[in-house]
């Protein structure tokens, strides 16, 4: 069994900042695409940022020069920097991993999700 777990979520004002961290943890094997997503209340989840095992990042349009994806591969752990937040920012935060563990090692990665952490910027 394969686990993610984020952290760093909270409150804050707009214009200010918050790192979020997802750690996974179990058989691990490999881990390829690693990324975050959100979900804010009333809307469906989208992608805001993904990141390869080579530390190739894309964003989504509202997010670019605001926030950084990076992760340590050591650890298991990807990072979401997020910077000069907006209220439109505010939502749930998934972490999501493509993992193959080590009683499939064979198979393609399969998609593991965060429980999520909440991100509320308001004043």
């Amino acid at each position: 069994q394969v686990q993610l777990v984020e952290s760093g979520g909270g409150l804050v004002q707009p214009g200010g900042s918050l790192r979020l961290t997802c750690a996974a943890s179990g058989s691990i094997f490999s881990i390829n695409v690693m990324g975050w997503y959100r979900q804010a209340p009333g809307k469906q989840r989208e992608l805001v940022a993904t990141i390869t095992g080579g530390g190739s990042a894309n964003y989504a349009d509202a997010v670019k020069g605001r926030f950084t994806i990076s992760r340590d591969n050591a650890k298991n752990t990807v990072y979401l920097q997020m910077n000069s937040l907006k209220p439109e920012d505010t939502a749930v935060y998934y972490c999501n991993a493509g993992v193959v563990d080590y009683a499939s090692w064979y198979r393609p990665p399969k998609d593991y999700w965060g429980q999520g952490t909440q991100v509320t910027v308001s004043s």
